[in-house]
């Protein structure tokens, strides 16, 4: 039966008044209600008591019982946390923690860490009664002392934002210098006395944990800088345990091009996973909500495809089949489910990932489409007019499949391919995303490249046709809105005499 995705952050009192109203519904024969009552109720659709319409909405979320509901968001509840919203310190050592760690809210500034650094070298004995403070001071010292006398304060949860102590140490951001000798020291005092190295929290109540890797290894939609000692703390955490199957660890870092946390996930085990489907004590707690390791290496070539880089999919070619087909059920992000079934090699070709299309061909898989609509789209990607033009019938059908390719293109700087697509009566107003190829409307090509600040591309879309004051559908802003936002001087210097205010 189809189940729908529990919400972000759920409230169990909301699930108890949609049950409620569930069974009112059915009883009083609301067409709709005893659908749903058919749909996951074992004796079809009828007027449901308050403990059948339990079940049903249980089952319709993927849950056995009404029950196993019940303790999945008691869990999430358990280990929610808002650090983005945590403003009052009640002590010096709380002030020093708020303003040293990553919060992933937009105030993660290097602003606060300075701050943070000048507040604990004008009061350096606040490690002295702080386990949390010392942590993420990294100040072994302190931590000996303060585990000795009391050894459960390892696992103590504390703080301006209720972590362990071994989260203050993976998040924190004030000392670029700190020793490696230092860290490592703090991480192994906690972990001997007997921190988790798993150790996270729900931001907000997503079902994606913050862990101590995650925090270690760093990165972020906002670009959040690793910590400091990034590699040897994140080989501490995984060898006392650490799972490798990170996901939030795996997405932050996902933006960039460097691959060394890949590198060192894959070493300790990245896609390997025991029990049934695999997965950490964070999938025993979260069940499916977690993806698997092989989901976590799908996600990961999946994204390393579409943004063509190629080291990374050289190094994930030894966990993962580049022949085989992504598999993408309906649980997963409706970027990933639009290509479901569709090769590595296609993705490719269909994103103008020329790179990895050339790795994936030398290593065994080629690609050679038939003329239609992925032969005109890969080829308009590649800028190969000779054929666009040999394939520009089938325009009308990619017009209606892509209709916000130009936005692609202009996101992986394919210049060549706009003005193809252009004389193939592509929209060059046309509002799509450039962060994945997923048909929504979001962004012009123009906003692409003015938040890139290449003004060549700039040029070439008004050039073209592309309206300077049309708003993108998210912050609604030109594209000099866009440019000025990230501070982009000579695309700003060009846009805003062509951008009515």
């Amino acid at each position: 039966m189809a189940t729908v995705r529990l919400p972000d952050d759920p409230s169990f009192e909301h699930l108890r008044k949609q049950a409620k109203d569930l069974r009112d519904r059915a009883r009083s024969g609301v067409p709709e209600a005893l659908a749903l009552v058919g749909a996951h109720h074992p004796d079809g659709p009828h007027p449901v008591s308050l403990a059948g319409a339990h079940l049903v909405l249980a089952r319709r979320h993927g849950f056995p019982s009404w029950a196993a509901l019940k303790r999945h968001v008691q869990t999430i509840r358990h280990y929610r946390r808002v650090p983005d919203q945590v403003e009052a310190a009640v002590s010096r050592a709380d002030e020093f923690l708020l303003l040293a760690c990553l919060r992933y809210g937009r105030d993660d500034e290097p602003d606060r860490w300075r701050r943070a650094a000048a507040l604990l070298a004008a009061h350096p004995e606040l490690t002295a009664d702080s386990v949390h403070a010392a942590a993420a001071a990294a100040d072994a010292d302190a931590l000996a002392v303060l585990l000795a006398a009391e050894p459960t304060l390892a696992t103590v949860e504390g703080g301006p934002f209720a972590w362990e102590p071994i989260l203050y140490l993976a998040y924190a951001r004030h000392d670029p210098a700190l020793g490696p000798d230092a860290v490592v020291r703090a991480a192994r005092l906690l972990l001997d006395h007997g921190a988790d190295p798993n150790a996270g929290y729900l931001w907000h109540g997503l079902t994606s944990p913050f862990t101590a890797l995650a925090g270690a290894l760093g990165g972020g939609e906002g670009g959040q800088p690793a910590h400091p000692r990034a590699e040897v703390l994140a080989r501490t955490l995984l060898s006392a345990g650490a799972d490798p199957n990170d996901a939030q660890a795996l997405y932050n870092r996902q933006f960039g091009a460097a691959d060394d946390h890949l590198r060192l996930l894959v070493e300790h085990g990245l896609g390997r996973g025991a029990g049934q489907g695999g997965g950490g004590p964070w999938r025993a707690r979260l069940g499916e909500a977690i993806p698997s390791p092989a989901d976590l290496i799908a996600d990961q070539l999946w994204w390393a495809v579409t943004h063509d880089l190629v080291a990374r999919v050289r190094l994930l070619a030894d966990c993962a089949d580049l022949r085989a087909a992504f598999r993408f059920p309906d649980a997963r992000p409706a970027h990933l489910r639009a290509w479901d079934g569709t090769t590595p090699v296609r993705l490719a070709a269909l994103c103008g990932s020329s790179r990895v299309l050339a790795y994936l061909g030398a290593h065994g898989a080629p690609w050679s489409p038939a003329d239609g609509v992925d032969a005109l789209v890969a080829a308009a990607l590649a800028g190969e007019e000779e054929a666009v033009g040999r394939l520009r019938a089938h325009a009308g059908a990619a017009r209606g499949q892509r209709p916000g390719l130009i936005v692609w293109a202009a996101a992986r700087r394919a210049w060549r391919a706009v003005p193809l697509l252009v004389d193939l009566g592509f929209d060059i107003n046309a509002l799509g995303r450039g962060d994945v190829p997923l048909e929504q409307p979001w962004e012009t090509a123009l906003h692409q490249a003015a938040a890139a600040d290449d003004v060549t591309g700039v040029r070439l879309l008004v050039g073209l046709g592309a309206d300077p004051t049309t708003r993108d559908a998210r912050f609604d802003d030109t594209p000099l809105g866009w440019a000025e936002h990230f501070g982009h001087t000579e695309v700003v210097d060009f846009l805003r005499p062509l951008t009515r205010r």
